[in-house]
């Protein structure tokens, strides 16, 4: 099997009216219909946005064997991804696209969100709990393209994930093109503490209002851009 085959296991949610696409990757242990994806991506499609999730190759052949294994290497991921942003370029002409992912997948999406901006419109870039390190590695930074960020791109973040927690985070250079959410007493997947008096469900609606708001924004300066390149054409 081609990994960068445009015919990677689909998910897709939202009305067919939809002003932009927003497509989203899993991460790296949890496939694409995941509880956390699944309430995220129905969340998002219940504000009217069209949600497509797909699955990396590893995850395909896990889902196929039943056999655990790693993710496959960055530039293998990254292709497929771009052949996503192309599918979806292709069957929906003229749709914007924003990018995005749960972990690994929103780590993927902003390596390339420059990229593709330029190449194809992507508008910008959703991180679902960024993996800035590995847990217990705080040295090991995963950062460096996050200072030099050019699109439009929002990581939320649970306040205590393991991957980076905001005490971490408030000291790392990033772009201001880059916007942080915090997730009260989150984690990796936004689970809050007992102590909290929050809920997972309530915390990833949330996530899904943070996010709208952000879709929003953008796709309403999308519009006026176009308007005004029209209107000088």
């Amino acid at each position: 099997m081609n990994p960068a085959a445009p015919s990677a296991p689909r998910l897709i949610d939202g009305p067919d009216a939809a002003p932009a696409t927003v497509l989203l990757a899993h991460g790296a242990g949890a496939p694409m219909d995941s509880p956390f994806m699944a309430a995220i991506a129905s969340g998002l499609a219940e504000m009217g946005w069209r949600v497509v999730r797909f699955e990396f190759a590893y995850m395909a052949r896990m889902r196929e064997t039943g056999r655990r294994q790693g993710p496959d290497r960055m530039p293998v991921l990254q292709e497929v991804f771009r052949q996503q942003v192309r599918l979806e370029k292709t069957q929906q002409p003229g749709r914007p696209v924003f990018i995005g992912g749960k972990s690994m997948g929103g780590r993927v999406a902003s390596l390339l969100v420059d990229e593709l901006a330029a190449s194809d419109g992507v508008r910008g870039c959703l991180c679902l709990g960024y993996p800035f390190h590995p847990p217990g590695k705080p040295l090991q930074l995963r950062t460096e393209h996050l200072a030099g960020l050019q699109t439009p791109t929002l990581i939320l973040q649970g306040e205590r994930d393991s991957f980076g927690r905001r005490e971490e985070v408030d000291t790392y250079s990033l772009s201001p093109q880059l916007q942080l959410r915090w997730i009260p007493s989150g984690d990796h997947s936004f689970k809050p503490t007992r102590s909290s008096g929050l809920s997972e469900a309530e915390n990833w609606a949330t996530a899904v209002a943070l996010g709208d708001q952000f879709l929003r924004e953008l796709a309403q300066a999308g519009i006026e851009l176009d308007t005004n390149v029209l209107g000088a054409s």
